[in-house]
């Protein structure tokens, strides 16, 4: 753990990682564009020649296109559009209350559970989830008479483990298919990634991670004789579980809100010539999935003013769009990594060092006839090492997409397949890494109950729940691609 932390301080801010990144590509490219190496698309088609990125046409590139490379990179509108909505949700309550009757309004017997799945849950939330959730656990494991110590570590590893397994489309969805869309066009110019095209698979994992982590919880750590919290630990400070009639009757609304929206939303997508449908009266590329973003935000959004407005937290109609502004202020240090990795990826696509990778390691693959299966594998266990030091997902992603997507794309895999295989090497080790800022928090919510707990305390209790999550969530991976079970409306695995 010390050398992962060692390692890990050393890399620079993500910001700088991509300028650095973006150097060494230049270097890269001009030696290869030097040597005269070109690539032939498969399938035929003009010959793709590399092209030098500090040569006078690739400065003018890079000065001419800065504004339009960010203002038409992929997540970017999309983001900001979702947050808008979900900040409304967030900051009048609304989330919070949610939290708390999902944990709090179970038998003793399903408290795991319930933590476990409100987790996967809680990432419409974004980086809030740590901090509404985190303590909830503890106070909702010592309501029923449990360890609080455990319901800390329950509650954050489902969070961070589970990070991207969210059954509601959250911010993160936007972000991943923004940058899966700019990395397949690549190969596609005309590729499209759907912020809900691993929804099915999402649904999926959230049931799968939250029963793993019940029964590893149960078999395992439960049988732990360090349970047991400082004789003289508070929590008092940490909240409650308990809300007030005001809330109840604000959150029963607000969900009544939700309930009746979606009804409504049905209603209008159900006939065939409805026209949120495409042309051919499918869901595909129609106008609902295109803009799924503007309708999470609007959901998010009406659910948000009816709590607020029956709770105080809305008094009138100006306060609906400070909230929409305190939400987008808190999206500012990703949008100014945004400006960087929508750079990064201009020059990657410029120089066509990415076409030329793809298109030889794949020929490298097929030529020596290595399964699908064994790829994925491999894919897998790169970005999960990755992890570890790289814990921010959007940058990752940024840095592996532009050559892993058109890879498998060559190989007959969909670039929304190969997001799915992301999503799990993006969450499995987040748990265990001292490298994430909420790995910390989760350390001082922990050394409430037992001062004396270190980082190796909170690792030792979330690395059984954390190996366990990523091998069954691999599993189902293979299941869902054996099988061919769409993952998302309208896309298929295969």
């Amino acid at each position: 753990m010390a050398v992962v932390e060692r390692a890990g301080n050393a890399l620079p801010h993500p910001f700088w990682l991509f300028w650095i990144l973006a150097v060494v590509l230049g270097v890269v490219s001009a030696v290869m564009a030097g040597a005269g190496v070109t690539v032939v698309p498969p399938g035929g088609g003009d010959r793709i020649a590399v092209q030098n990125l500090f040569s006078g046409d690739g400065l003018a590139m890079a000065v001419s296109t800065a504004v339009s490379n960010f203002a038409e990179f992929p997540p970017m509108a999309t983001i900001v559009v979702v947050i808008m909505g979900v900040a409304v949700a967030e900051r009048t309550g609304f989330l919070a209350a949610a939290m708390k009757v999902g944990v709090s309004r179970v038998p003793a017997a399903w408290v795991v559970f319930a933590v476990a799945f409100v987790g996967t849950m809680s990432h419409v939330a974004s980086a809030a989830a740590y901090i509404i959730l985190v303590p909830l656990g503890g106070l909702a494991f010592r309501a029923v008479g449990r360890s609080p110590i455990l319901g800390v570590v329950v509650a954050y590893t489902a969070i961070a483990s589970g990070y991207d397994a969210s059954p509601i489309p959250t911010p993160n969805d936007a972000i991943f298919a923004g940058i899966t869309t700019a990395a397949a066009r690549i190969v596609d110019p005309d590729a499209y990634v759907s912020p809900v095209s691993n929804w099915f698979f999402n649904i999926a994992s959230s049931l799968v991670l939250a029963t793993v982590i019940t029964l590893v919880t149960k078999l395992v750590l439960a049988k732990r004789p360090d349970l047991d919290a400082d004789p003289d630990a508070d929590d008092s400070d940490l909240g409650s579980l308990v809300l007030s009639d005001r809330e109840r009757r604000a959150l029963r609304w607000a969900v009544l809100t939700l309930v009746g929206a979606l009804v409504v939303l049905t209603a209008v997508v159900l006939p065939g010539s409805s026209p949120l449908r495409a042309a051919d009266g499918s869901l595909n590329d129609s106008p609902l999935l295109t803009g799924v973003a503007m309708v999470v935000a609007v959901l998010f959004g009406l659910t948000g003013i009816v709590y607020g407005s029956m709770t105080g937290a809305i008094e009138k109609a100006g306060d609906v769009p400070a909230l929409m502004g305190q939400g987008i202020k808190q999206m500012a240090p990703v949008l100014v990594l945004f400006f960087a990795i929508a750079q990064f990826l201009a020059y990657f696509d410029y120089t066509h060092v990415g076409d030329v990778v793809s298109v030889r390691a794949a020929e490298l693959l097929q030529t020596n006839d290595v399964p699908v299966a064994v790829v994925f594998l491999l894919v897998l266990l790169l970005l999960s090492v990755v992890n570890v030091l790289v814990t921010s997902g959007s940058a990752m992603w940024s840095i592996a997409a532009p050559v892993i997507v058109p890879l498998l794309m060559l190989l007959s895999v969909p670039p929304e397949t190969t997001q799915a295989l992301f999503r799990i090497a993006d969450s499995g080790s987040t748990a265990v890494t001292p490298m994430s800022p909420y790995f910390v928090m989760a350390l001082g919510f922990l050394q409430r109950y037992r001062k004396s707990a270190g980082i190796g305390t909170l690792a030792s209790y979330t690395l059984p729940l954390a190996v366990a999550m990523t091998l069954a969530w691999t599993v189902l991976f293979f299941v869902w691609w054996a099988l061919g079970i769409p993952l998302g409306p309208g896309v298929a695995v295969r």
